[in-house]
């Protein structure tokens, strides 16, 4: 909380998260059009129903509202029976129709939670609703070489690609808090398998409702919408400014006006993109062209009886199989890839779980620390986890020192050569022989 010794003032954070998800399908939302548009040239995976062309009906994925039962039985949400889809009404370049099926008043999950691991333990993040809508086109602006002129390009293969949008209660009470939630939120889509739940590429999208009160009392103060973070570093320092940000203001004696704010990665400051005033009304009504939704019990439990393992349950074993500590495992399952890494790591060393403890402690170290300098995923890096196993085998029969090891590692992820031949290249094997 910010404190301010004249009016002796604690403030804290009250923040709600709003975040988009695209969903791992072989076609789009409404259209049997390529839903993998990364790669293909611009307006190559469109079709009339994707362009907004006249006297087109969309038609259901299937795979995609599967997808969202799933993310909603992850996240204790009670899944609606009946439900509908609607139209939002905005007019933007990047939307060909003029509106966006959407869902507006019953949306397919709602009243769920996620429980988080914080400082101060677990706290339970209520999640209002679960909804599906469409993506939009892709807008790219550019600026004329000849005539210094700003246009912009479209490109409507993204136009279509299904998204769910999950909406959190204002439960989370700092930027941490919102940083764990998110890496919760992503991992357990990832081993759903319904999404890549990657930042960079777009294909997980955060805004955050940002307001502030004084700590102790219960009334909400005015929320600020903050959007453009593309990575979980970006959605913390945003929501850290613009507590801060909020609280000089209040401090000073100006009021916090209701608007929409973009996060500036050079600056590390938000900017005022609009007030309020100007916000849109959405003017939703119920998509005529596509019919109300039953979703039957006997979908949903069948839905329920494939549920992978998910990574509260995997945190779990970790602790009980491993013998690792609460705060390594929840490191370790934070990516479904990473956890796999960890898993194959300890199954191919020769001293089996002996080893758990002390593979969970390099790779969350020593890896944690070279693929943060080399700017790629432990999982995608050159140290295989059948190798990071052989090293750990080495150093725990005192055949090579801790020292050693980690000058060994180092050189492992530069070359990517095996353990043995590292150590024995660089002369780096112990002599026990007395």
């Amino acid at each position: 909380g910010q404190y301010n010794p004249v009016m002796t003032i604690a403030y804290e954070p009250v923040i709600g998260l709003e975040v988009h998800a695209q969903l791992q399908t072989n076609s789009k939302m409404y259209c049997p059009c390529p839903a993998n548009y990364q790669d293909a040239p611009p307006n190559t995976t469109v079709c009339p129903v994707c362009l907004g062309l006249p006297g087109t009906l969309p038609v259901i994925n299937e795979k995609a509202i599967a997808s969202i039962i799933k993310t909603g039985l992850a996240l204790n949400c009670t899944i609606a029976s009946d439900t509908k889809f609607d139209r939002k009404n905005y007019a933007y370049p990047d939307l060909m129709k003029g509106y966006q099926i959407s869902q507006y008043d019953i949306p397919i999950c709602h009243d769920g939670y996620m429980d988080i691991e914080t400082d101060g333990g677990v706290r339970r993040i209520r999640i209002e609703r679960i909804h599906m809508e469409e993506d939009v086109a892709k807008l790219t602006h550019r600026v004329d070489d000849t005539s210094g002129r700003p246009y912009s390009l479209v490109d409507v293969n993204r136009a279509g690609v299904p998204l769910i949008e999950m909406v959190s209660r204002p439960d989370i009470r700092s930027a941490e808090e919102a940083r764990q939630y998110l890496i919760n939120y992503r991992s357990i889509l990832q081993y759903l398998g319904v999404s890549t739940g990657n930042m960079e590429d777009g294909s997980f999208r955060c805004d955050a409702n940002v307001s502030i009160r004084p700590v102790g009392t219960d009334e909400l103060g005015t929320k600020v919408e903050v959007k453009n973070m593309n990575s979980f570093r970006a959605v913390f320092r945003a929501i850290e400014f613009e507590t801060q940000r909020q609280a000089q203001a209040l401090m000073s004696g100006h009021r916090i006006i209701q608007e929409t704010r973009g996060w500036v990665e050079e600056n590390g400051t938000t900017i005022s993109l609009r007030s309020k005033e100007e916000a849109n009304d959405y003017r939703y009504f119920p998509e005529p062209d596509l019919p109300p939704l039953k979703i039957t019990r006997a979908w949903v439990d069948e839905i329920t009886q494939v549920l992978p393992e998910l990574p509260a349950d995997r945190r779990r074993r970790f602790c009980d199989a491993y013998g690792i500590t609460v705060y390594d495992s929840v490191q370790l399952t934070s990516s479904l890839r990473l956890a796999d890494y960890y898993e194959h790591s300890v199954a191919a060393s020769a001293n089996g779980p002996q080893s758990a403890k002390t593979i969970a402690n390099w790779i969350i170290t020593e890896l944690g620390r070279l693929s943060n300098e080399h700017s790629i995923a432990i999982e995608d890096g050159p140290v295989t986890p059948s190798n990071l196993a052989r090293l750990i085998t080495l150093l725990e029969n005192e055949l090579v020192g801790t020292p050693q090891a980690k000058i060994a590692i180092e050189e492992m992820f530069r070359t990517g050569k095996r353990a043995d031949q590292v150590i024995t290249d660089l002369g780096l094997q112990q002599i026990t022989d007395s």
